[in-house]
Protein backbone atom coordinates (compact mmCIF):
# COMPACT_ATOMS: atom_id res chain seq x y z
CA UNK A 1 0.00 0.00 0.00
CA UNK A 2 2.85 2.39 0.86
CA UNK A 3 4.50 1.65 -2.49
CA UNK A 4 1.29 2.36 -4.40
CA UNK A 5 0.70 5.62 -2.52
CA UNK A 6 4.29 6.67 -3.07
CA UNK A 7 3.95 6.06 -6.81
CA UNK A 8 0.81 8.16 -6.96
CA UNK A 9 2.40 11.01 -5.06
CA UNK A 10 5.36 11.09 -7.45
CA UNK A 11 3.27 11.78 -10.57
CA UNK A 12 2.76 15.20 -12.16
CA UNK A 13 0.68 15.31 -15.30
CA UNK A 14 0.97 17.30 -18.52
CA UNK A 15 3.75 19.80 -18.82
CA UNK A 16 2.57 22.90 -20.72
CA UNK A 17 5.36 23.26 -23.27
CA UNK A 18 4.12 20.55 -25.62
CA UNK A 19 1.08 18.56 -26.62
CA UNK A 20 3.04 15.38 -25.96
CA UNK A 21 2.69 13.92 -22.47
CA UNK A 22 5.72 14.28 -20.22
CA UNK A 23 6.16 13.49 -16.57
CA UNK A 24 7.96 15.41 -13.87
CA UNK A 25 9.57 12.89 -11.54
CA UNK A 26 11.89 15.35 -9.84
CA UNK A 27 9.90 15.86 -6.64
CA UNK A 28 7.32 14.46 -4.28
CA UNK A 29 4.48 16.75 -5.35
CA UNK A 30 0.99 15.33 -4.87
CA UNK A 31 -1.04 14.12 -7.82
CA UNK A 32 -2.05 17.10 -9.93
CA UNK A 33 -3.64 17.73 -13.29
CA UNK A 34 -2.11 20.51 -15.36
CA UNK A 35 -4.41 23.54 -15.26
CA UNK A 36 -4.64 26.67 -17.41
CA UNK A 37 -5.41 29.94 -15.63
CA UNK A 38 -8.20 31.90 -17.30
CA UNK A 39 -8.51 35.61 -16.61
CA UNK A 40 -12.12 36.63 -16.14
CA UNK A 41 -14.06 38.99 -18.36
CA UNK A 42 -17.28 39.64 -20.24
CA UNK A 43 -18.49 37.76 -23.29
CA UNK A 44 -21.64 37.01 -25.25
CA UNK A 45 -22.73 33.51 -24.22
CA UNK A 46 -24.55 31.64 -26.96
CA UNK A 47 -25.39 32.55 -30.55
CA UNK A 48 -28.34 34.16 -32.28
CA UNK A 49 -27.51 32.32 -35.50
CA UNK A 50 -27.64 28.73 -34.31
CA UNK A 51 -30.01 26.32 -32.54
CA UNK A 52 -32.88 27.59 -30.39
CA UNK A 53 -31.32 26.49 -27.10
CA UNK A 54 -28.31 28.75 -27.80
CA UNK A 55 -30.44 31.89 -28.12
CA UNK A 56 -30.35 34.69 -27.35
CA UNK A 57 -26.68 35.56 -27.17
CA UNK A 58 -26.37 37.53 -23.95
CA UNK A 59 -23.59 39.20 -22.00
CA UNK A 60 -22.09 37.16 -19.19
CA UNK A 61 -19.29 37.98 -16.77
CA UNK A 62 -17.06 35.25 -15.38
CA UNK A 63 -14.49 35.64 -12.65
CA UNK A 64 -10.93 34.32 -12.80
CA UNK A 65 -10.71 30.51 -12.71
CA UNK A 66 -8.55 27.62 -13.86
CA UNK A 67 -9.58 24.81 -16.20
CA UNK A 68 -7.94 21.55 -17.20
CA UNK A 69 -5.56 22.01 -20.10
CA UNK A 70 -6.51 18.49 -21.17
CA UNK A 71 -9.46 16.17 -20.73
CA UNK A 72 -9.02 13.75 -17.82
CA UNK A 73 -7.31 10.64 -19.12
CA UNK A 74 -7.89 6.95 -18.48
CA UNK A 75 -4.54 6.73 -16.70
CA UNK A 76 -5.47 9.54 -14.33
CA UNK A 77 -8.87 8.01 -13.63
CA UNK A 78 -7.28 4.65 -12.85
CA UNK A 79 -4.78 6.20 -10.42
CA UNK A 80 -7.62 7.78 -8.46
CA UNK A 81 -10.44 5.25 -8.84
CA UNK A 82 -8.55 1.98 -9.30
CA UNK A 83 -10.40 1.00 -12.47
CA UNK A 84 -10.81 2.00 -16.11
CA UNK A 85 -14.45 2.02 -17.27
CA UNK A 86 -13.63 3.11 -20.83
CA UNK A 87 -14.72 0.86 -23.69
CA UNK A 88 -11.81 1.90 -25.92
CA UNK A 89 -8.70 1.28 -23.85
CA UNK A 90 -5.91 3.84 -24.29
CA UNK A 91 -4.25 5.25 -21.18
CA UNK A 92 -3.44 8.61 -22.77
CA UNK A 93 -6.96 9.00 -24.19
CA UNK A 94 -9.82 10.65 -22.30
CA UNK A 95 -11.66 8.44 -19.85
CA UNK A 96 -15.18 7.64 -21.06
CA UNK A 97 -18.23 5.57 -20.15
CA UNK A 98 -18.69 7.54 -16.93
CA UNK A 99 -21.88 9.02 -15.49
CA UNK A 100 -22.25 12.41 -13.84
CA UNK A 101 -22.20 10.69 -10.44
CA UNK A 102 -19.02 8.81 -11.40
CA UNK A 103 -17.34 12.11 -12.20
CA UNK A 104 -18.38 13.58 -8.85
CA UNK A 105 -16.92 10.53 -7.08
CA UNK A 106 -13.64 10.96 -8.95
CA UNK A 107 -13.42 14.65 -8.04
CA UNK A 108 -14.18 13.94 -4.38
CA UNK A 109 -11.43 11.33 -4.18
CA UNK A 110 -9.00 13.49 -6.13
CA UNK A 111 -9.58 16.37 -3.75
CA UNK A 112 -8.98 14.11 -0.77
CA UNK A 113 -5.73 12.84 -2.29
CA UNK A 114 -4.40 16.26 -3.27
CA UNK A 115 -5.93 18.62 -0.71
CA UNK A 116 -7.14 20.77 -3.61
CA UNK A 117 -10.62 21.80 -4.69
CA UNK A 118 -11.22 20.57 -8.22
CA UNK A 119 -14.75 20.69 -9.64
CA UNK A 120 -16.54 20.59 -12.97
CA UNK A 121 -16.59 23.83 -14.96
CA UNK A 122 -19.84 25.73 -15.29
CA UNK A 123 -21.30 26.01 -18.75
CA UNK A 124 -20.34 29.69 -18.95
CA UNK A 125 -16.76 28.97 -17.86
CA UNK A 126 -16.50 26.17 -20.39
CA UNK A 127 -17.66 28.30 -23.31
CA UNK A 128 -15.52 31.27 -22.28
CA UNK A 129 -12.40 29.09 -22.08
CA UNK A 130 -13.25 27.35 -25.36
CA UNK A 131 -13.53 30.72 -27.12
CA UNK A 132 -10.10 31.76 -25.85
CA UNK A 133 -11.11 34.03 -22.98
CA UNK A 134 -9.34 37.38 -23.04
CA UNK A 135 -7.05 36.09 -25.80
CA UNK A 136 -9.83 35.28 -28.26
CA UNK A 137 -8.94 36.47 -31.75
CA UNK A 138 -11.84 37.83 -33.77
CA UNK A 139 -12.08 37.25 -37.51
CA UNK A 140 -14.05 38.77 -40.37
CA UNK A 141 -17.51 37.24 -40.68
CA UNK A 142 -18.40 35.09 -43.68
CA UNK A 143 -21.84 35.83 -45.18
CA UNK A 144 -24.44 33.11 -44.65
CA UNK A 145 -22.23 31.13 -42.28
CA UNK A 146 -23.35 30.62 -38.68
CA UNK A 147 -21.25 32.68 -36.31
CA UNK A 148 -19.36 31.44 -33.32
CA UNK A 149 -17.53 33.49 -30.77
CA UNK A 150 -18.18 37.00 -29.60
CA UNK A 151 -18.99 40.36 -31.10
CA UNK A 152 -18.24 42.59 -28.16
CA UNK A 153 -16.26 41.98 -25.25
CA UNK A 154 -13.61 41.77 -23.00
CA UNK A 155 -11.75 44.39 -21.06
CA UNK A 156 -8.17 43.20 -21.59
CA UNK A 157 -5.33 44.11 -19.30
CA UNK A 158 -4.49 47.14 -21.39
CA UNK A 159 -7.91 48.60 -20.62
CA UNK A 160 -9.06 48.75 -24.23
CA UNK A 161 -12.62 47.55 -24.65
CA UNK A 162 -13.65 45.86 -27.84
CA UNK A 163 -16.82 47.34 -29.27
CA UNK A 164 -19.58 45.60 -31.23
CA UNK A 165 -18.63 45.08 -34.86
CA UNK A 166 -21.01 43.20 -37.12
CA UNK A 167 -18.12 42.41 -39.46
CA UNK A 168 -16.18 40.53 -36.78
CA UNK A 169 -16.91 37.32 -34.96
CA UNK A 170 -15.06 34.66 -33.00
CA UNK A 171 -14.06 31.31 -34.40
CA UNK A 172 -16.67 28.57 -34.59
CA UNK A 173 -14.26 25.97 -33.21
CA UNK A 174 -12.00 26.22 -30.19
CA UNK A 175 -8.97 28.02 -31.61
CA UNK A 176 -9.68 27.83 -35.34
CA UNK A 177 -12.17 28.84 -38.02
CA UNK A 178 -11.99 25.30 -39.46
CA UNK A 179 -12.09 22.16 -37.30
CA UNK A 180 -9.46 19.81 -38.67
CA UNK A 181 -6.50 21.45 -36.93
CA UNK A 182 -8.03 21.49 -33.44
CA UNK A 183 -10.52 18.63 -33.32
CA UNK A 184 -10.93 14.90 -33.64
CA UNK A 185 -14.40 14.48 -35.12
CA UNK A 186 -16.32 12.24 -37.50
CA UNK A 187 -14.32 13.20 -40.59
CA UNK A 188 -10.84 12.48 -39.23
CA UNK A 189 -11.12 10.33 -36.08
CA UNK A 190 -11.32 6.90 -37.78
CA UNK A 191 -14.21 6.07 -35.43
CA UNK A 192 -12.37 6.22 -32.12
CA UNK A 193 -11.04 8.59 -29.46
CA UNK A 194 -7.45 9.81 -29.53
CA UNK A 195 -4.77 10.70 -26.95
CA UNK A 196 -5.26 14.13 -25.44
CA UNK A 197 -3.34 17.13 -26.70
CA UNK A 198 -2.40 15.83 -30.15
CA UNK A 199 -4.28 18.54 -32.06
CA UNK A 200 -3.49 22.25 -31.85
CA UNK A 201 -4.56 24.19 -28.78
CA UNK A 202 -6.76 27.26 -28.68
CA UNK A 203 -5.51 30.77 -27.83
CA UNK A 204 -5.24 29.91 -24.12
CA UNK A 205 -3.23 26.75 -24.74
CA UNK A 206 -6.17 24.42 -23.98
CA UNK A 207 -6.61 21.25 -26.03
CA UNK A 208 -9.58 19.26 -27.38
CA UNK A 209 -12.38 21.62 -26.41
CA UNK A 210 -13.82 20.89 -29.83
CA UNK A 211 -14.12 17.17 -30.45
CA UNK A 212 -12.41 14.04 -29.04
CA UNK A 213 -14.99 13.56 -26.27
CA UNK A 214 -18.02 15.51 -25.11
CA UNK A 215 -17.57 16.97 -21.64
CA UNK A 216 -19.84 17.07 -18.61
CA UNK A 217 -20.46 20.53 -17.13
CA UNK A 218 -21.71 21.31 -13.63
CA UNK A 219 -24.95 23.05 -14.68
CA UNK A 220 -28.38 21.55 -14.98
CA UNK A 221 -29.58 21.99 -18.54
CA UNK A 222 -32.04 24.77 -19.29
CA UNK A 223 -33.40 24.87 -22.84
CA UNK A 224 -34.09 28.58 -22.56
CA UNK A 225 -30.91 29.74 -20.87
CA UNK A 226 -30.88 33.18 -22.45
CA UNK A 227 -31.27 36.47 -20.67
CA UNK A 228 -31.76 40.08 -21.69
CA UNK A 229 -29.86 41.18 -18.61
CA UNK A 230 -26.13 40.99 -17.96
CA UNK A 231 -25.36 37.99 -15.76
CA UNK A 232 -22.38 37.44 -13.46
CA UNK A 233 -20.95 33.95 -12.94
CA UNK A 234 -24.11 32.05 -13.94
CA UNK A 235 -24.56 28.60 -12.41
CA UNK A 236 -27.48 27.39 -14.53
CA UNK A 237 -30.95 26.37 -13.31
CA UNK A 238 -31.41 25.38 -9.67
CA UNK A 239 -32.54 21.89 -10.70
CA UNK A 240 -33.51 19.71 -13.61
CA UNK A 241 -33.52 16.26 -15.17
CA UNK A 242 -30.32 16.60 -17.22
CA UNK A 243 -26.90 18.21 -17.11
CA UNK A 244 -25.19 20.25 -19.81
CA UNK A 245 -22.67 18.54 -22.06
CA UNK A 246 -20.34 20.57 -24.28
CA UNK A 247 -17.71 20.21 -26.98
CA UNK A 248 -18.78 17.37 -29.26
CA UNK A 249 -16.77 14.20 -29.80
CA UNK A 250 -14.84 11.97 -32.18
CA UNK A 251 -18.15 10.84 -33.68
CA UNK A 252 -19.67 14.31 -34.11
CA UNK A 253 -20.34 16.31 -37.25
CA UNK A 254 -18.70 19.75 -37.67
CA UNK A 255 -21.88 21.47 -36.49
CA UNK A 256 -21.75 19.51 -33.22
CA UNK A 257 -18.25 20.57 -32.14
CA UNK A 258 -18.66 24.36 -32.19
CA UNK A 259 -17.95 26.44 -29.09
CA UNK A 260 -21.66 27.24 -28.69
CA UNK A 261 -23.12 23.76 -29.16
CA UNK A 262 -25.03 22.44 -26.14
CA UNK A 263 -26.51 19.05 -25.29
CA UNK A 264 -28.58 17.67 -22.40
CA UNK A 265 -27.77 14.25 -20.91
CA UNK A 266 -29.50 12.62 -17.96
CA UNK A 267 -27.01 12.07 -15.11
CA UNK A 268 -26.81 8.29 -15.55
CA UNK A 269 -25.69 8.56 -19.19
CA UNK A 270 -22.56 6.59 -20.06
CA UNK A 271 -21.05 6.15 -23.50
CA UNK A 272 -17.75 5.94 -25.35
CA UNK A 273 -17.81 9.56 -26.47
CA UNK A 274 -18.48 11.28 -23.14
CA UNK A 275 -15.79 12.42 -20.70
CA UNK A 276 -14.84 15.58 -18.79
CA UNK A 277 -12.20 18.06 -17.71
CA UNK A 278 -11.89 19.71 -14.31
CA UNK A 279 -11.93 23.32 -13.19
CA UNK A 280 -10.92 25.18 -10.04
CA UNK A 281 -11.51 28.59 -8.50
CA UNK A 282 -8.46 30.81 -8.70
Amino acid sequence: MKCILSSVLMLCFFMPVTAQRKYNNSGNAPLQLYMTQVGGGNFDLGSDDEATDRKPAHTVTVKDFSIGTYEVTQEQWKLVMGNNPSLYICEECPVTNISFADVQSFIEKLNTMTGKHYRLPTEAEWEYAARGGQKERLIKSTPNVAKGGVNELLVPNDGIRRVPDKELTGKKYSGKKLPQDVAWYARNSKDHIHPTGRKKSNELGIYDMSGNVEEWCADFYGKDYGSKQAVSNPQGPAGGNAHVVRGGSWSSSPSEITVTRRAAYVPKTKNNSLGFRVAMDK
